[in-house]
């Protein structure tokens, strides 16, 4: 495939923009930067061009509109030289429901389908539409392309999606389990397959994307074949603010017993839940870390619950892969925290899982490598490329590929 020139990835989120320019073949990054804590005093744009880091400090008022148009501005002017390399703009698009299993150039019919999942994922699919929108009159010569979250858990079975529920809520509102993080598992089981030298159709993988928000996967043959995210990103493993799997009674008695409303209810099971909830501290599994190595209780606890449902979760996907060839830990808690990775494995051990301590020690802060001990199943630490299989994908689409 010959070079297909350049693609501009954005990648909105409740109150971020990520942004990347990269070549789809080779994945090389020409550009990359992240505008964080916008809509607050403490709004930062941050971007690396030509192997020099960079930071400017945004005001309160700065949204996704003026940070592109800064980006616009600049690829006019003294980044001239990509935009003239630009042949697509890629999206990332939490959630698709069930209308999207592949990823699409986006049109109005796209849009609408769009904003018809935002209730189940209010957090990233109206930031992801406000994101398309401004970049549609801001590149309007360039194809842009969405990229979904969930397309790639479409092929899951139904008796791996389906909630044991009324059948016709699924047939008539689509309720079933859709998972998320689709593009970093796609990425990490192509990558196993290639650090262990096999066709991809012969690998059976776990992925473990563990982030402020965290979502395992089992992927037979580079398929989904189940994954821990259901409905919206809510279901699952703990994770930053999000509770993960909870008693669906639970919320009958928060309601009836405790009063709580529906936005109550949303605003304690997604921003006041998980490593934050439990620790009483943070949500940034650093900081609990270094609290926890100085007595604090609570982030010793919420480590430890966090490893422990990790584990329950990868112990249980030896279910439907039957036979695993490697488990990968990925996102910025797989890739960097080694206590995490030590204290799971810890807890799968009689499954054959063993860590090599000082690997696992060395292979952080974008190190890729095996960390497991020789003979035993391999466990890779893989550092996600999402923007490179959202760059792809863009590139792919744009060609008139399908």
């Amino acid at each position: 495939m010959p070079n297909p020139g350049l693609v501009l990835i954005f990648n909105c989120g409740s109150s971020t923009l990520k942004f990347a320019v990269l070549n789809p073949f080779s994945g090389e990054e020409h550009l990359s930067g992240q505008a964080d804590a916008l809509g607050s005093s403490g709004a930062v744009l941050k971007w690396r061009h030509d192997g020099e880091d960079h930071v400017r400090q945004l005001s309160p008022s700065d949204d996704f509109e003026s940070v592109m148009g800064g980006l616009v501005d600049k690829l006019d002017g003294p980044w001239s030289d990509l935009k003239t390399r630009l042949v697509a703009i890629g999206h990332r698009v939490v959630h698709g429901g069930e209308q999207f299993a592949d990823s699409v150039l986006i049109d109005q019919e796209v849009l609408v389908a769009i904003r018809s999942c935002c209730e189940l994922a209010p957090l990233h699919n109206p930031a992801a539409l406000q994101g398309i929108q401004v970049a549609l009159i801001a590149f309007p010569q360039l194809p842009q392309i969405a990229v979904f979250d969930t397309a790639f858990h479409q092929g899951m079975p139904d008796y791996a999606y389906l909630y044991a529920l009324p059948y016709r809520l699924y047939r008539e509102h689509h309720i079933r389990r859709y998972g998320m993080h689709g593009s970093s598992h796609r990425y990490i089981a192509e990558r196993a397959a290639e650090l262990q030298g096999k066709p991809i159709t012969e690998t059976n993988v776990i992925s473990a994307h563990l982030g402020n928000g965290a979502s395992v996967a089992a992927i037979k043959g580079g398929q989904s074949v189940d994954t821990s995210m259901g409905l919206t990103p809510l279901e699952g493993l703990v994770m930053g603010s999000r509770c993960g799997d909870l008693d669906p009674g639970l919320l009958l008695h928060l309601g009836e017993a405790l009063d709580y409303s529906l936005a109550e209810l949303e605003q304690l099971l997604n921003r006041e839940s998980g490593l934050f909830g439990l620790s009483e501290l943070s949500n940034d599994c650093r900081e609990l870390e270094e609290a926890m190595e100085n007595g604090h209780k609570g982030a010793r606890l919420a480590l430890e619950v966090f490893c422990y449902r990790l584990a329950k979760y990868i112990a249980a996907y030896s279910i439907p892969l039957r036979r695993v060839s490697a488990l990968a830990f990925t996102g910025g808690i797989g890739e960097n925290s080694a206590w995490v990775r030590h204290r799971t494995i810890h807890w799968l051990s009689a499954l054959g899982y063993q860590i090599n301590r000082e690997r696992n020690e060395a292979t952080r802060f974008g190190a890729e490598g095996l960390i497991s001990k020789a003979g035993t199943v391999d466990i890779f630490v893989i550092p996600t490329r999402e923007d490179w299989v959202i760059a792809r994908d863009a590139a792919r689409l744009a060609s008139g590929e399908r």
